[in-house]
């Protein structure tokens, strides 16, 4: 069972420090048969993820499926949220008995923004909104098909809380939800560049979530929302829970993608100023569980290009980079770390710096050299390029506080260790 660690700045698993490291699958329950899923899991415990990250009710922009998993009956079109079909929950606890059985731990969540009233996606969603009344007995179907896998509840799915309306559903639900499942953790995923988090959700949350996007408008997005994040909740665990998308589109329709070396850079952004708790990896044609010569609703919501096909999706090779990172957070310990400012002579808020009781850490998509404003004599300097993997390293016998140009060609992670 996951627990809160004494620092407050990770997660503990039985008692032992756990790194998140999650792959997005939101549209898991209606989309992905069984074989399938096995050949999926087995992809990602290989990569060596640990959670997936899946909507317990169909996500509004999943692709196509001929599969025909519906968790309400239907009337002319919409849901009738009052009569909850219990195949469809059987369906989604068997996949979810798989999945622990390969180790995966669940992050489940309850509400996406759509089921909700005076959200951004509620005012297209044809299907309509969950009647107020509709949550409790919603909430009891929910606990009793996964509180016994204890998952991660996350309470909002892509959500703004615009309205009292709005957060008054998140907080019935997670209050009954609560309840219900003490002993899980709890937290919210929000929309997109947002931090706003009601006052009376956030202080019964366990740990926090947020997303920098899929915007390519301010690339600054994975690390200054982290800070932001940090100042405004502390003594929280926080993670980035949708950094940009390997191969995703751009939002807003935008001709381009996001590649593999951005969502490198993005996810040690994010590790490195104030979410240090986890990460999670998404790949276009993943999370909606896309099909070759399927549409896709690039003309709604942000307006993504479409994906290729998950089976293409699945072998993007920026999963094995998220993987490596986190092989070396473990190898190294890289936990507990905390934001550091003024370290250099010449500030680059591009070089994104954490500590913690053993290193430096560091982050420099650059290769020149840096001014320190303290002496690197006696320090061990371990620099791991994010391209090839190859690992340098070296003592500081003199008086230096220049870090210099390193043998690598790109972006690179730097430890400095103090050895005397």
């Amino acid at each position: 069972m996951l627990s809160i660690s004494a620092s407050k700045n990770n997660m503990e698993k039985d008692g032992k420090l756990f790194f998140y490291l999650a792959d997005t699958c939101w549209s898991a329950f209606t989309n992905i048969n069984e074989l399938d899923w096995i050949y999926y899991l087995e992809k990602r415990k290989a990569q060596g993820f640990n959670v997936l990250q899946i909507n317990i009710l169909p996500q509004w922009d999943a692709s196509p499926t001929t599969l025909c998993h519906e968790p309400f009956e239907q009337i002319n079109g919409c849901w009738d949220y009052s009569k909850i079909k219990n195949e469809y929950f059987e369906h989604a606890k068997k996949m979810c008995e798989t999945a622990k059985e390969y180790g995966f731990e669940l992050a489940l969540v309850v509400l996406w923004c759509n089921f909700v009233p005076d959200t951004w996606a509620s005012r297209f969603y044809e299907k309509g909104v969950m009647p107020k009344e509709e949550i409790a007995s919603y909430i009891e179907k929910v606990h009793e098909t996964f509180t016994e896998f204890d998952p991660i509840y996350v309470i909002s799915g892509d959500t703004d809380f615009n309205t009292p309306l709005c957060e008054s559903y998140y907080i019935e639900a997670f209050e009954r939800l609560k309840e219900k499942a003490p002993d899980c953790l709890f937290t919210t995923h929000i929309k997109g560049r947002y931090t706003i988090i009601p006052k009376k959700l956030a202080e019964g949350l366990d740990f926090l979530m947020y997303q920098s996007g899929h915007n390519h408008n301010d690339l600054a997005m994975p690390y200054k929302l982290a800070l932001e994040m940090r100042e405004k909740y502390p003594n929280k665990p926080l993670i980035n829970s949708e950094p940009c998308y390997e191969e995703m589109g751009f939002s807003g329709g935008k001709s381009g993608r996001w590649h593999q070396e951005d969502i490198v850079r993005a996810a040690w952004e994010s590790l490195l100023s104030g979410a240090g708790a986890g990460i999670t990896y998404g790949a276009a044609g993943i999370y909606s569980w896309h099909l070759a010569n399927t549409t896709f609703g690039s003309l709604i919501g942000e307006g993504f290009a479409s994906p290729k096909p998950w089976q293409d999706a699945i072998n993007f090779q920026g999963a094995w980079d998220y993987s490596y990172m986190k092989y070396w957070i473990e190898q190294y310990k890289l936990y507990n770390l905390v934001p550091v400012t003024n370290l250099f002579a010449n500030e680059n808020e591009q070089v994104r710096i954490s500590k913690n009781e053993r290193f430096y850490v560091m982050y420099i998509p650059y290769n020149v050299p840096l001014k320190l404003n303290f002496s690197l004599k006696g320090y061990k300097e371990t620099i791991l390029d994010l391209e090839s993997r190859y690992v340098s390293s070296t003592v500081f016998t003199k008086d230096t506080n220049i870090l210099p140009m390193h043998p690598f060609h790109r972006d690179v992670i730097v430890l400095l260790e103090k050895t005397e």
